[in-house]
């Protein structure tokens, strides 16, 4: 099976992601993709372990209608700060009969180079970007095991959905079913702004 691994802190998860995972599915670039929600990227602020629970909570109910989209939280399992390729490399041990291909915003990909062992990363899995407005990709210069796709652009980002939420603002319609809800039940994001 070709699954796509989509990591990110997903704090709060909402249908940007969801619809950027599912295309990827339904155009047939990937049989699935998982959705790893990391505790700790080593190029941004640490998320309070307190709201990793609540991350990956909000994750499955976001997942739970979506077919081929899935939950991943073997990170949780993997010394702290997550590399990317620690967690490939979990996840080939684990699932040896998957191909695993990891999937990043052209933001990312102009960064690239500062991930812990990129070229390993292109090499044993390779990597599926994706388009962002403001950061252009120059497709002609992309190593063998990059690759890129025209998904749909979403501007729609995590910290707009939490600033709203602070603000007490109404955004069912940009979260997925239940997660809304959850971010209520759970007074999450109302003193983080």
């Amino acid at each position: 099976m070709r699954v796509g691994i989509f990591s990110g802190s997903f704090n709060p998860i909402h249908m940007g992601h969801l619809m950027l995972a599912s295309y990827f599915v339904e155009y047939g670039v990937f049989d699935e993709v998982w959705l790893s929600v990391s505790p700790h990227n080593p190029l941004r602020r640490r998320v309070s372990a307190d709201d990793d629970h609540h991350r990956c909570a909000m994750v499955e109910l976001a997942t739970q209608r979506i077919a081929g989209v899935k939950v991943c939280d073997i990170e949780f399992s993997l010394p702290q700060p997550s590399y990317t390729i620690n967690t490939l490399d979990a996840l080939c041990r684990q699932y040896p009969q998957h191909n695993f291909t990891l999937i990043i915003g052209a933001d990312n990909w102009l960064i690239f180079d500062r991930w812990y062992e990129p070229q390993r990363i292109i090499n044993d899995y390779g990597v599926c970007i994706y388009p962002r407005r403001g950061y252009d990709i120059d497709v002609a210069s992309l190593p063998v095991g990059a690759r890129y796709v025209e998904a749909p652009m979403v501007e729609l980002s995590s910290t707009w959905v939490r600033e709203g939420v602070a603000q007490g603002r109404n955004l069912t319609a940009f979260l997925p079913a239940g997660v809304y809800e959850y971010i209520n039940d759970n007074n999450l994001y109302k003193e983080k702004q």
